[in-house]
């Protein structure tokens, strides 16, 4: 079991999947992540993933646009994520 700084028990709850079907994209979950765990992607009319160019504006190349496990062993537990997701699109757990 893990403990907090002043010794509280702690299970961190890691980011384990994103619904894409869920997901809408907004990039709140990406805002508050400050290890990389997560990337934004296109969906194409294919159902397939597409690379999203923050600097163009590609959005004729995609259906919509949806957040996507990047290095989910990135991920500390600390479900900063799931408190700002507003479709509650992640599942969490143990590893």
């Amino acid at each position: 079991m893990l403990t907090t700084r002043d010794g509280s028990a702690w299970n961190p709850e890691y980011l384990l999947a994103i619904d894409a079907k869920t997901c809408i994209g907004c990039g709140r979950c990406f805002k508050v992540c400050g290890r990389g765990v997560m990337a934004l992607k296109g969906i194409d009319e294919d159902g397939e993933f597409v690379e999203v160019d923050p600097d163009l504006d590609d959005d004729e190349e995609f259906e919509r646009k949806v957040m996507t496990l990047a290095q989910p062993g990135a991920c500390i537990g600390c479900g900063a994520c799931a408190r700002v997701c507003p479709k509650g699109c992640q599942k969490h757990g143990q590893a």
